[in-house]
């Protein structure tokens, strides 16, 4: 998984898998998912990411 934020855009994005992308859905005003040819999640991207997430410049490892 990788996790990137253009802080010139303010988009934060999430790639679960780096596959080609068949399909976007914006599903909310301002969340993109982002789908393979199999209809499977590839990534979910965040626009206006400082007005959405408390701070889209760290992230935090959670396992358990």
């Amino acid at each position: 998984m990788k996790v990137r934020y253009d802080a010139a855009k303010d988009v934060l994005t999430v790639i679960f898998r780096d596959v080609p992308v068949q399909e976007s859905d914006e599903n909310k005003p301002g969340v993109i998912l982002d789908y393979d040819r199999d209809g499977n999640l590839v990534s979910v991207e965040v626009l206006d990411a400082s007005k959405r997430v408390e701070d889209p410049t760290t992230v935090t490892l959670a396992m358990q």
